[in-house]
């Protein structure tokens, strides 16, 4: 088991982090391959629905046996109480929508890795004070780019992602990463409805890749 440290340093590393939720395994399955293929090693799970935690211990069991060198974290992660189950599971790290002290407490004693939301420099003022040095900034499409521009220089010692208002083209990807992020998280504009209701899996991987691509051409 990797330490608090070490998962940190990986996570850091992720340049574009894919999030998901699906309340039938056999569909999460194969966004998890198709992901894989495309060259993505971390994932966020986001608990958004009934079937969350069930579905999450068993992506972790295909994991376990499939791919190895594959980081699943959870996401929206909202009270102690889920933050402490999704632990239970063995998540590898967690990740909510805002910052509390009690999930901040429940990561610490079980020394996990947890990466919490962010929208103002109060909010990321307390979470550093908490000892976070990786937030999330959250939502991306009403903070922009600008914003983490004007932030970074009052948080030297904070890395930071942005979820929400990134797509998959060349500028929107240009300008958040020139803009200072170390990573970002996409959902729905990488894993869409369409995408889903067709089953057009292979489509995941191809827009993930194009995504990889532009992503790795970036100059900071």
């Amino acid at each position: 088991m990797m330490t608090e440290d070490q998962m940190k340093a990986i996570v850091k590393k992720v340049k574009l982090l894919p999030l998901f939720y699906h309340d039938d395994i056999a569909v999460c399955i194969e966004i998890v391959k198709a992901l894989y293929a495309a060259g993505i090693r971390c994932i966020e799970f986001t608990n958004r629905g009934p079937k969350a935690l069930e579905n999450f211990k068993l992506l972790l069991s295909y994991r376990n046996t499939n791919y190895t060198d594959l980081v699943l974290g959870i996401g929206t992660i909202q009270h102690q109480k889920e933050a402490e189950a999704f632990i239970e599971t063995g998540a590898d790290f967690l990740i909510s929508p805002f910052f509390d002290q009690s999930i901040a407490d429940a990561a610490y004693l079980h020394k996990k890795l947890w990466i919490p939301g962010c929208m103002t420099t109060t909010e990321i003022h307390v979470a550093e004070n908490a000892g976070c040095d990786l937030i999330k900034l959250f939502p991306g499409n009403v903070l922009g780019p600008d914003f983490v521009t004007a932030i970074k220089p009052l948080f030297p010692n904070l890395s930071f992602m942005v979820t929400g208002g990134v797509d998959t083209s060349k500028e929107n990807l240009t300008a958040w990463f020139k803009a200072g992020v170390i990573g970002v998280g996409m959902g729905s504009k990488l894993i869409s409805e369409e995408i889903l209701s067709t089953k057009n899996y292979a489509e995941i991987e191809t827009q993930t890749t194009k995504a990889l691509e532009i992503i790795n051409t970036i100059k900071n």
